[in-house]
Order: structure tokens, then C-alpha cells, then sequence
């Protein structure tokens, strides 16, 4: 009987929770377009409002400012642009701050142009250097450059929580907006957009236990809204054209609300991602954990061993019944050297190295201990078939 496969890749996609999963089931059962006035249509449109107060309790906010989309990419590619309103006004804005470990969503900027688009460095932890920041903005801010800075709240290789409160007070102190990718932290930290002082952020479903294909923007309370990506009819309030996917978004919102209740649990998980480390130092010790330094996610732990290639790791562990990933998932199924490490200054025979375990609340002890047996088998074989390639 083959054995038990072992998914440790859960910032890529969460497994689909169940209440969740039992909603889309139900949903896609019934008929009903949400902009009907009938019985059905009613019915459909009561879905979508329900999961919009579900994702706003999520993050903090108001439902009025929740427009959903087909996921985290479109999200970041609709509030990515120098078209702004503030109060139904245009409000246009001239520079897109990012910084440099962003999801390809953000870093590719979205609809700004390229000449408009600037990095702000991080640390060797791949924290944002908060001075270059300020000294940045103030220079705009001098010159009469509206800007609008996007910061991710956790990173989706390293885990590690960027500042986003400190973030925001610098932003608006230049009258800059702020936006903050907050796909990986949503469901695994407190995620609150008045206490942050964001204008808008932007979810993804599958990273927290809903479905693929549906994702959502967040607006702050300050009046300010981006002009549509997606135009035709008036579905969301007229910032989102399309017929909503109303079993997905059903999904999402029940996700959501499972989400926040396990929170508390994220401590577990946190112990059990350092068992991870644990057992991946005792089985070499050379191993590099990046960003120790740094608040991290509970769930992620992203690390090296010297002279193991991340792109044969991967298919090794993947022949041995686990699944990790090397860098972002969202490069066509490609392993290619992390532009996050790479800007963390992390020395780049590492970088070709590095690898990510993402674990989640149902992950259990039983299968930690499984995973460092295949892990001690897996290195030993790589490291017996580089040493023979070298003799």
C-alpha cells in the first residue's frame, strides 16, 4: 500500500475547509443570478452579501467596502493604478512605492507604468527599510508627487510580517495611500484595516480554505476608491463587472469566518514549524533557516542546505510523498532562484537553494515526525549522488 503523501505546501493553496467545501457543493446546486429581482435571484444576491460581511469581520472592515474578483492577482492589478477617486473626484496619483519582496502580483505593478514604479530595499531579513521609505515619500511629497505604497503584510516565502501599521503612519504623514497584498496573513494573523491605517487590501480565497478563483478588495473608510480593472455592468457596486460567482463566493465567506475562529490555534502551529527546523538541522547541519531575525509567520519556515539544488529538492521530495516548493507557486510550475532571497542579500549558491515548508492547523505531530524520516532520506540520497557527481 503506498504511503500517505504529506502536503506541506499550504501558502500555495490551503486545503479547501470543510464547511466550506460542503457550501460550494450546495450552491452549485441552485440556480439564480444575483442581479435578478426574482425569488432566485434574491436568494443568489442574499449569498453574496452574506460572504461580504464574513470577508469584512475577516480584516476589520466595513461590508459596503468588500468587492469580490477571481482571486489575489486580479485584486492587486485592479487597486494598482494611478486612477483614484476621493469622493467620487479624480485622484491621481504619479508613483507606485513597492517594496523589494513583493508577489509577482504587486511587483509587476500593476497598471502604473514602468517609469513610475520604485523599489524600496529590504533588510537581511527581508524586512522594508522604513527609512528609505520615509526619506523617499518626503522627497515626492516635496515635489508634488501624489504616491500610492504597496506592502505586503506577510511574505509568501519567508513568512515574515512586514510593519505595516509603521508602514501606513509613514505613508500618511506624506499623503501617501496605502495598500497592503495581505493573501498570506489573512486567517493567520489579526488582521485589522482601521488599526493598520489602510486604504485597501487585497485576499485571496484558497489561502484560507475557500475555493480557487475568487478573491476580494478591501477599502478602508476615507472615501477614496480605484477606478475598475474589470468594466461592463454594474455587479459590485459598479467597481467589479461580471456575473459574481456565487457558489465560490458563498465558499469564501464561510472560510472566512472559520478562519478568524483558529486563530487562537496558530500557536501550535508556530511550535510545530519549529519542530521542522529542528528536525532539518539534526539532519544537516548546515542547514540556513532565512529570516530567524524577524516576526514570521506560524506557519512557514523557508530555509537551505548547502550544495542541494531547490529544483531537484523539489522533485525528490515530491517522489518521496511530499509536497514543498521552492519560492513563489504562482511561476507557471517553474523553480527558478528567489527574487526574495536575492533582495534579502542572501548569497546567491543559497538562494539556489532555498526551499519552503508551509504548514497548516490540521497539520499534525504524526506527520511533522513522518516528514523528517523522508526528509533525512531524501538529503542523504541528494547529497551521496553530489558528492559522486563531484568526484
Amino acid at each position: 500500500m503506498a504511503e500517505a503523501r504529506l502536503y506541506f505546501d499550504w501558502n500555495a493553496g490551503a486545503p479547501m475547509k470543510a464547511a466550506a467545501r460542503q457550501r460550494l457543493v450546495e450552491l452549485l446546486g441552485r440556480p439564480g443570478n444575483g442581479s435578478s429581482v426574482h425569488a432566485e435571484g434574491r436568494a443568489a444576491r442574499a449569498v453574496v452579501e452574506g460572504a461580504r460581511r464574513s470577508v469584512a469581520r475577516l480584516c476589520g472592515a466595513e461590508a459596503k467596502g468588500v468587492t469580490f474578483c477571481s482571486g489575489g492577482t486580479e485584486a492587486a492589478n485592479t487597486v494598482l493604478t494611478p486612477d483614484w477617486t476621493l469622493f467620487g473626484k479624480p485622484y491621481r496619483l504619479d508613483r507606485l512605492l513597492i517594496s523589494a519582496v513583493e508577489h509577482p502580483a504587486v511587483a509587476r505593478g500593476g497598471r502604473f507604468p514602468s517609469q513610475s514604479i520604485e523599489v524600496i530595499p529590504v533588510d537581511g531579513n527581508g524586512v522594508v527599510d522604513l527609512g528609505v521609505l520615509e526619506r523617499r515619500l518626503a522627497e515626492l511629497s516635496a515635489a508634488g508627487e501624489r504616491a500610492l505604497v504597496s506592502v505586503m503584510m506577510a511574505n509568501n516565502e519567508t513568512g515574515v510580517v512586514e510593519p505595516i501599521a509603521d508602514v501606513a503612519r509613514i505613508a500618511r504623514a506624506h499623503g501617501a495611500l496605502v495598500h497592503s497584498d495581505a493573501v498570506q496573513a489573512a486567517g493567520k494573523l489579526p488582521v485589522d484595516m482601521g488599526a493598520l491605517g489602510l486604504d485597501v487590501l487585497t485576499l485571496s480565497a484558497h489561502k484560507v480554505g475557500g475555493g480557487q478563483g475568487v478573491g476580494a478588495i478591501v477599502r478602508g473608510r476615507n472615501g477614496f476608491a480605484f477606478t475598475p480593472l474589470v468594466t461592463g455592468g454594474g455587479q459590485e457596486s459598479w467597481a467589479r463587472a461580471g456575473t459574481e460567482n456565487v457558489a465560490a463566493i458563498g465558499a469564501f465567506g464561510v472560510a472566512a469566518e472559520a478562519s478568524l475562529a483558529e486563530l487562537e490555534a496558530m500557536a501550535g502551529v508556530a511550535a510545530r514549524r519549529d519542530r521542522v527546523a529542528a528536525l532539518i538541522r539534526a539532519i544537516a547541519p548546515d542547514a540556513v533557516v532565512f529570516a530567524e531575525g524577524a516576526a514570521r509567520l506560524a506557519n512557514t519556515l523557508c530555509f537551505a542546505v548547502p550544495g542541494i539544488a531547490a529544483e531537484t529538492a523539489v522533485i525528490a521530495f515530491d517522489l518521496a510523498g511530499v509536497a514543498l516548493s521552492s519560492g513563489s507557486a504562482c511561476s507557471s510550475g517553474k523553480v527558478t532562484a528567489s527574487p526574495v532571497l536575492t533582495a534579502m542579500g542572501v548569497d546567491p549558491t543559497l538562494v539556489k537553494s532555498g526551499l519552503r515548508v508551509s504548514i497548516g492547523a490540521e497539520t499534525t505531530d504524526e506527520e511533522i515526525a513522518t516528514f523528517g524520516l523522508r526528509a533525512r532520506n531524501v538529503f542523504a540520497a541528494m547529497k551521496k549522488q553530489h558528492g559522486t557527481a563531484a568526484a
